[in-house]
C-alpha cells in the first residue's frame, strides 16, 4: 500500500461547501477526485489505493474507475489503473481557449522581428501537437502551418520537449501509438532512439531538431511552463537549415528563447492569481 496521504475530498462540509442538488452533480466531483488522486507520487494505482485516497468506498471507487475507462481517459493493466493520454484533450481545450495567447503574441512578434525568424507555440494532443499561435516571419515550409494545425510530437522541436513534460513510460505509449516513420533522410524514428532524446531534452530543458522534420528546416524550442513546473506548453523559433545553422540557434537564439518563454510563464502566472 501507498504511505498515508491527504486524501482527495469527495465530501461534502458544513463550512460552505457545495452539497448535493440542482447546481452540483455529487457524482461528477467523485469522478473528478479519482482523476486527481493519479500524479507524479502515483502514476498507477489499485482499485483499493484510489478508494483509500479519495475516500471513496471500493465499489464507488471501481464504478467510476470502469466509467472512466470505457470513456478512454484510464487504462487497466490487471490490478493496476492509470490515466491515459486522453486526459490531455481537458487540459487542451482550456489552454487553447485562454486569452493568454492573444497576450501572448506580441512578446512572439517581438521576439520574430529580433532574430529574423519564425516563432510558434503549441500543446501536447495525443501523439501530435497543436499549433495554439504562430508568427511566421517568412515561409520556411512546405505545409501552411496555423493555428489548430497538428504535427507529429516525436519528431518536431515542440513535440519533443511536451514529451519530456511526461513520464517516461506515458512517452514510450505514445509512441507506440504514432508508429514513427521517417520523413527525411535525418529523422530519428526508432522508439527506443527517441526515448533517449525526449530524457535528454528533459534534462537539458531545450529540443533541437535539425532536417528531420522536413529536410531544409530546423527548429529549436524550450517549454513554457505552470507555477509548479508543469509543461503546459512549447514555444519554437524555426528556420532554414542553411542560414540559421545548430551552432546559431544555440548561441544566438536559445538565450533570447528562454527570455520569451520565462515572460510568457510571468504573465500566465500573473493572470492565474495567487497560489495558482
Amino acid at each position: 500500500m501507498y504511505p498515508s496521504t491527504s486524501r482527495i475530498s469527495t465530501h461534502d462540509h458544513a463550512d460552505g461547501a457545495p452539497v448535493p442538488g440542482d447546481a452540483y452533480v455529487q457524482s461528477f466531483a467523485r469522478g473528478i477526485a479519482v482523476m486527481r488522486s493519479f500524479g507524479a507520487q502515483y502514476p498507477r494505482q489499485t482499485m483499493s489505493q484510489v478508494a483509500q485516497r479519495t475516500g471513496l468506498t471500493r465499489a464507488g471507487a471501481r464504478r467510476i474507475l470502469l466509467t472512466l475507462q470505457q470513456l478512454g481517459y484510464v487504462r487497466c493493466d490487471g490490478r493496476w489503473f492509470e490515466l491515459t493520454a486522453k486526459v490531455l484533450d481537458l487540459g487542451f481545450a482550456y489552454l487553447s481557449s485562454l486569452d493568454l495567447w492573444h497576450l501572448a503574441e506580441p512578446l512572439m512578434q517581438e521576439f520574430s522581428r529580433e532574430v529574423g525568424e519564425s516563432c510558434s507555440a503549441a500543446t501536447l494532443d495525443g501523439h501530435d501537437i497543436v499549433y495554439v499561435l504562430r508568427v511566421a516571419s517568412h515561409k520556411i515550409m512546405s505545409l501552411n502551418l496555423g493555428v489548430g494545425s497538428r504535427l507529429p510530437a516525436w519528431c518536431s522541436s515542440m513535440g519533443r520537449v511536451l514529451l519530456a513534460g511526461l513520464g517516461d513510460d506515458e512517452v514510450a505509449r505514445l509512441l507506440a501509438q504514432a508508429r514513427p516513420l521517417a520523413r527525411t533522410p535525418r529523422t530519428v524514428h526508432q522508439p527506443d532512439a527517441l526515448l533517449e532524446i525526449v530524457r535528454t531534452v528533459r534534462q537539458q530543458g531545450w529540443a533541437l531538431v535539425d532536417e528531420e522534420l522536413e529536410e531544409g528546416l530546423i527548429s529549436l524550442a524550450v517549454p513554457i511552463r505552470a507555477r509548479d513546473g508543469r509543461v503546459l506548453a512549447a514555444i519554437n523559433v524555426s528556420g532554414q537549415a542553411r542560414r540559421t545553422p545548430r551552432a546559431v540557434m544555440l548561441e544566438a537564439m536559445l538565450p533570447r528563447l528562454r527570455h520569451t518563454a520565462g515572460a510568457i510563464e510571468q504573465l500566465l502566472a500573473s493572470r492565474s492569481g495567487p497560489g495558482a
